[in-house]
């Protein structure tokens, strides 16, 4: 066991001597992740609020009035013009100004009277389906309402609906896409670091003096891991402190269990990193290869979209990515207050699958030896 990893510490000394004489590489790993996190942080908003309407009032009337009243009164539309053809109308959807379309059709207050059915016409541009979809259920709300009160008066509804919001009350957009965009950065710096060390010693030239050595491949690569890995690990302590005290994300579980589940995610990532390194000849192949990593671990993690609407091929894709696993960490302890005998299956497979990253980047870095 001593000679599998022999060598490591006098790798992992080197590692760290230069990380601490190579300030961008020092900025690029601790300073860069945190002002993404700020950027994105702060100008991705999930909730859909506020959108842009016109509206065509064709009937000037009392009950008219009422209805776009009610669009307005929800958090959802902003009426922020009335236009007096139809023509216009379309013509501030199909120019961008408004996202919305309201056309209340001359006979509206006549059909209510009459207790027929009143129809109202929303425009909606499908250029961007959240907001097309907030709209129309949003739209379809006010009509409900409406048509309710129209026909009970003052009767009391037969049956009432209260929902309420476990662990994100205030559905604030923030306390769900900051825990997982933890994930992503993390990934993105690690095995853009890792994946660029290795690659920079055989550019150089000092990986085939290393290899003359009587370092095991797996000291080298561990060797490696380990100061990048101590790095990671205290970017992901800021950045936790950044989330709580600037963006007031509630942490709701306990933060010792995070941290504890975070290491096999870090183990794995670094794997990767590694993996990397060995099938890239060049920094900038390693960087593009590593950049390919980031877009799966965006859409098929259930960062974004939900796994359970993924076709069945894209969802088992889904469980050979190490971010689907480290979200539903993030997200269990910081916003569910999820313990670890909630978790420990999602952090049991993190660490089956940093193990299996670190041996394979070890075999590959051997077998590339041998044919050199």
């Amino acid at each position: 066991m001593k000679d599998l990893f022999y060598g490591l510490w006098p790798i992992c000394r080197k590692e760290f001597t230069h990380i601490r004489r190579d300030p961008t590489t020092l900025f690029f790993t601790l300073a860069v992740p945190l002002m993404q996190l700020f950027l994105l942080g702060l100008a991705v908003d999930t909730n859909v609020r506020q959108i842009a309407t016109v509206v065509l009032d064709e009937s000037h009337t009392q009950q008219s009035r009422q209805f776009i009243d009610k669009l307005a009164a929800s958090d959802s539309f902003h009426i922020m013009a009335h236009v007096d053809s139809a023509d216009k109308l379309d013509s501030a959807i199909r120019a961008g100004e408004a996202r919305v379309g309201v056309r209340i059709p001359y006979d509206y207050a006549r059909r209510l009277q009459g207790g027929s059915t009143a129809r109202v016409l929303v425009l909606m541009d499908g250029s961007d389906s959240s907001v097309a979809g907030q709209a129309t259920n949003a739209s379809t709300g006010v009509a409900m309402q409406l048509s309710l009160a129209q026909l009970l008066g003052n009767t009391p509804m037969p049956v009432e609906v209260r929902p309420s919001v476990l662990y994100n009350p205030s559905t604030r957009s923030a306390n769900f896409f900051i825990p997982g965009l933890i994930a992503v950065l993390l990934q993105m710096m690690v095995i853009l670091m890792v994946a660029l060390s290795l690659v920079r010693e055989r550019e150089r030239g000092t990986l085939e003096q290393l290899t003359m050595t009587p370092v095991a491949p797996l000291g080298l690569m561990v060797g490696k891991m380990i100061p990048y890995g101590v790095m990671a690990f205290a970017e992901l302590c800021v950045i936790l402190v950044v989330m709580r005290m600037v963006f007031l994300v509630p942490v709701h579980g306990n933060v010792l269990t995070l941290l504890v589940l975070s290491v096999p995610f870090l183990l794995t990532v670094l794997g990767l990193g590694l993996i990397i390194s060995t099938k890239a000849q060049t920094q900038a192949e390693a960087f593009q290869l590593a950049m390919a990593t980031i877009l799966p671990s965006i859409f098929l993690s259930g960062y974004i979209f939900l796994i359970e609407n993924m076709p069945p091929f894209f969802a088992m894709l889904s469980k050979l990515v190490p971010t689907t696993y480290y979200i539903r960490i993030l997200r269990g302890i910081v916003l569910r207050g999820a313990g670890l005998e909630d978790l420990w299956m999602n952090g049991l497979i993190l660490l089956v699958m940093g193990c299996a990253t670190t041996g394979i980047a070890a075999l590959l870095f051997v077998r590339q030896q041998r044919h050199t």
